[in-house]
């Protein structure tokens, strides 16, 4: 653990989820993978859909509405129902078919491994402090059983834009009740984490759990609190 700034007194903990409370790149892998094999199988228009050609699509609707991507499940959904309209179905095909393969973009993208520490840790600290789950994602802390430590889960798209942007941060900092200084934001994300936070005036302890140098990292811009490499570092602070 690395102290970069006093620590004030917490009254609260934020977490991001992804890449944060567990590993998610293989969750992500493998809903992109089954995804495409559903729209492969769903028509046979879209049989010879490849991979690139669903993320090319994601890509030009980025590039055509900037803000899509402050909603990652509405972006999936636009995208698939685009494919969908490109291999020649109607409209209404289109939406029935985005909506069939959503739900199995999100059995997929809630198939996760949670580690135990994980459990064990957020167990210890929601017994001691309010926490929020603050995530740009989409995954399911319900469907993953992390659902019960939080007192909120906050989305990007239905709680407001994407971090690094305020709007989830104020959100909490306004459910709390509790003033954004008292409040510790933990996340993977220099950007979207400790950046974003520490402009609201939070908190930031970046978990660098993957062996990361914060002094070449490219999108450190602000200091963070502190500096942990596993979750379980967090028991120490109560």
């Amino acid at each position: 653990m690395y102290f970069y700034r006093p620590l004030r007194a917490l009254s609260a903990l934020t977490f991001d989820l992804d890449d944060t409370l567990y590993d998610n790149r293989t969750v992500i892998a493998r809903t992109e993978e089954e995804s495409v094999r559903f729209l492969q199988n769903y028509h046979p228009a879209l049989r010879k859909l490849k991979q690139d050609d669903y993320q090319q699509l994601r890509h030009e609707l980025r590039h055509s509405e900037p803000d899509i991507y402050h909603d990652v499940s509405y972006w999936r959904w636009r995208a698939i129902k685009l494919a969908m309209r490109n291999a020649g179905l109607s409209e209404h095909e289109a939406r029935v078919g985005a909506d069939a393969a959503m739900q199995v973009v999100m059995h997929w993208r809630s198939q996760i491994d949670v580690p135990a520490e994980t459990h064990s840790t957020l167990a210890a600290l929601s017994a001691r402090l309010p926490l929020v789950a603050i995530t740009n994602g989409n995954a399911s802390p319900e469907a993953c059983g992390l659902a019960r430590y939080f007192c909120y889960i906050l989305r990007a798209g239905p709680d407001g834009r994407a971090k690094p942007l305020q709007d989830m941060y104020q959100l909490a900092v306004t459910r709390l009740n509790l003033p954004p200084n008292s409040i510790l934001h933990v996340g993977d994300d220099l950007e979207a984490d400790i950046n974003g936070a520490i402009r609201y005036g939070m908190q930031a302890c970046w978990i660098n759990n993957r062996g990361g140098n914060f002094a070449t990292a490219t999108n450190a811009r602000l200091l963070p609190h502190l500096e942990i490499s596993r979750l379980a570092c967090l028991t120490a602070l109560l």
